[in-house]
């Protein structure tokens, strides 16, 4: 029996949604039979057409919509699907009712950790709605969230590792010096790729840089919205680092910039799945030193593919830091190991045969 597959997501971004992208382009040549709904502007679609998937330009715009409840309802049917993967919470809000009394099997997507409680009236809506028959988890910490506040069906939520392909990174030519954001050509340059959100924990990356001795040569680079923020502004011109701060905001494509840096850094305090920013970073070959939160720890081995520090701790952070700044060789070796943790332990080619195993259980049956 050759599986259908059903999936309504958001693919107008490249490069964010590159992941999950590749994950059906790669299960399309596994022998699977997906069919693509989403965003009529696309940046994936003559991807997914060349590859032999389907591609439908409609995705709701409403939560409950009738409209869209109904039309995926007809695209149900008619199609004869065994899966509906929902990944987003417009998907999901239509998706779900849509399905009623439908004989397809309906997964959802979660990729980070925090606020699902069984006592939450509108989780019944989507994660812990019976009608739910999986829920695909990027990490095993988020699976056990689940777990915990399931009363029944504890067996749903399942982990797969979102992976990636060492190949999309060998391309990436480092940009040649950040001189034109005012960086010397010899600074020691430390990225963070974030947007300023209280999970993100920028403010404890910025008390670290006071606690660092002054007049290094160290430069750090924001990529990312918010740091405009006046809260933001003010811990910056606190710190004798203040010059060598630069919040260059938005870059559609920071790759370049975060190859071309010697460390990358995210101070996160909560709510990481598995970060696609530090997965990048290591993938590329950059030194990452991250906060030891749920999520992260699954990324990072401490010591051997770069230093795990307490979260909302920024003299650990500084000393890391100037730790990786002082001992070049060491950093080299992280980064090494770094981008070989990515190509064994998240590798594309693993997502692709455990979600085939996954969708082909659900299908026949003989997954519980």
């Amino acid at each position: 029996m050759k599986i259908k597959v059903l999936v309504i997501s958001d693919y107008r971004d490249y490069i964010s949604a590159r992941p999950e992208a590749e994950l059906y382009i790669g299960l399309q040549k596994a022998g699977l039979e997906v069919t693509i709904m989403t965003y009529p502007d696309t940046a994936w679609a003559k991807e997914f057409l060349a590859a032999g998937l389907q591609v439908i330009a409609y995705h709701p715009l409403k939560k409950r919509s009738r409209t869209d409840i109904d039309y995926i309802r007809n695209v149900l049917q008619e199609g004869g699907y065994h899966i509906l993967h929902l990944y987003n919470s417009l998907a999901s809000s239509n998706g779900i009712p849509a399905a009623k009394g439908l004989p397809v099997k309906v997964l959802l997507y979660r990729g980070y950790t925090g606020n699902v409680h069984w006592w939450d009236p509108s989780m019944y809506f989507k994660y812990l709605h019976p009608r739910v028959d999986k829920i695909f988890c990027i990490t095993k910490e988020i699976e056990n969230i689940f777990r915990r506040n399931t009363l029944f069906g504890k067996h749903k939520a399942v982990t797969i590792v979102k992976g990636h392909n060492p190949e999309w990174y060998k391309g990436v030519q480092p940009v040649g010096s950040f001189e034109q954001w005012g960086i010397p050509r010899e600074a020691f340059v430390v990225m963070c790729v974030a947007n300023v959100r209280p999970m993100k924990g920028i403010p404890y990356l910025l008390k670290a840089m006071q606690e660092l001795p002054a007049g290094l040569p160290i430069h750090f680079v924001f990529i990312g919205a918010g740091f405009d923020r006046k809260e933001i502004q003010e811990l910056i011109q606190q710190s004798s680092y203040r010059n060598q701060v630069h919040c260059i905001g938005f870059v559609k494509d920071p790759l370049p910039l975060v190859a071309a840096s010697q460390v990358f850094v995210l101070p996160s305090v909560k709510g990481e799945g598995l970060s696609k920013a530090t997965i990048e970073a290591m993938a590329l070959g950059v030194a990452p030193v991250i906060t030891s939160i749920p999520g992260n720890t699954d990324i990072v081995l401490h010591e051997q593919s770069g230093l795990l520090v307490p979260p909302k701790h920024p003299g650990a952070l500084a000393a890391a830091l100037l730790r990786l700044y002082n001992n070049e060789p060491y950093r080299l070796q992280l980064a090494r190991q770094a981008r070989q943790r990515i190509e064994t332990a998240f590798n594309i080619e693993t997502t692709i045969r455990e979600m085939k195993q996954l969708y082909e259980g659900l299908a026949t049956g003989s997954h519980p």
